[in-house]
């Protein structure tokens, strides 16, 4: 069996691009571990405890892994792993090695997905440590996925007004595509892109594409039928699409934005959609002309999202600026 067949797949991406499509996609198709969690490694586990190298921040991390809700959806008990892990656990790429592959082992199957979008951030060090590591990188327009991530979280941080919230969002889009792409550059044969709107359109084509890239048979008419998940039941924060009558997820912004908006985004990131292949619908603005508010935005926030991720990951700040919500933890034993 070549070794390809049996490389790790991570779905990686911004938030609220049909990553969870893709994955319960992968699972639908079968020759995946069933796994129906994120294990917030990289972004928030480590984050938390340290460097995995390290024996102590070893023994905090099984400590809260073991009180978080990817642990409960392993089925694994609490000692099954913990010996291994920390015996052999020397870094992040270790520990998914370990408890992901397990779960391969008892599902018979020679290969495991990771879903955990935010792991764009930490390609490189994923790729470092599982030089196998192939990614897959789903793609909305900015526009759709600005729009849902304001519907869903409100405001952004820093004290943004509601008014400005689509702006944040859109810009925090912009930011994460980019650096998706950025890192692919490095691995470019262990890298693709698939476009959101291409699974919604014409899914039996966008699965071929990306089971040759994986060396994985993604038939569309198995996937539907196993039907696991987003497959089965779209995930919509929009409650009058609630069924697959209504549920029409390509260009609401076209509907939901006002003039307004569609001319600010559009001056915001409309270079980004065009690098993407989303074309503009209003003619090119000079940033200058945004105003003074969303042109400090414009400079601000890119800055502020790098500057969040180094202190987050590359120093002991990372334990405080780090929110373990995410993890979904049960109280300490």
């Amino acid at each position: 069996m070549g070794a390809r067949k049996q490389a790790p797949v991570f779905v990686i991406g911004c938030h609220r691009s049909g990553t969870a499509l893709l994955y319960d996609s992968l699972l639908s198709a079968g020759g995946f571990p069933l796994y129906h969690a994120s294990p917030c490694l990289h972004s928030t586990l480590i984050a938390m405890c340290g460097d995995p190298s390290v024996p102590r921040n070893r023994e905090r991390m099984m400590q809260i892994w073991l009180r978080s809700k990817a642990f409960r959806r392993t089925g694994f008990g609490p000692e099954e792993l913990r010996s291994k892990i920390l015996q052999d656990c020397k870094s992040g790429g270790d520990f998914l090695q370990i408890t992901l592959g397990e779960l391969a082992r008892r599902a018979h199957v020679q290969r495991w997905a990771s879903y955990d979008i935010d792991n764009i951030m930490y390609m490189e060090t994923i790729k470092r440590e599982i030089p196998d590591a192939l990614f897959v990188h789903v793609v909305r327009d900015g526009r759709d996925a600005a729009l849902s991530l304001k519907l869903q979280h409100g405001a952004h941080t820093l004290g943004q007004t509601q008014e400005r919230a689509l702006y944040a969002w859109a810009l925090l889009w912009q930011w994460t595509v980019r650096m998706g792409r950025r890192c692919g550059k490095l691995f470019p044969n262990d890298y693709l892109e698939v476009r959101y709107e291409d699974m919604v359109r014409d899914p039996a084509k966008a699965f071929a594409r990306v089971g040759e890239f994986l060396d994985h048979d993604l038939d569309y008419g198995r996937i539907q039928k196993n039907g696991v998940g987003r497959v089965a039941s779209p995930n919509t924060v929009w409650k009058d699409e609630s069924s697959p009558v209504t549920f029409n997820p390509i260009g609401r912004w076209k509907s939901k934005f006002s003039p307004s908006e569609v001319n600010n985004v559009e001056a915001l990131i409309g270079d980004c959609l065009e690098e993407f292949g989303y074309s503009l619908t209003t003619d090119r603005r000079s940033p200058a002309s945004l105003g003074p508010w969303l042109s400090f935005m414009r400079i601000f926030y890119p800055c502020y999202f790098d500057a969040k991720l180094f202190l987050k990951s590359k120093t002991f700040l990372g334990r405080v600026l780090t929110n373990g919500g995410r993890l979904e933890l049960t109280d300490p034993v």
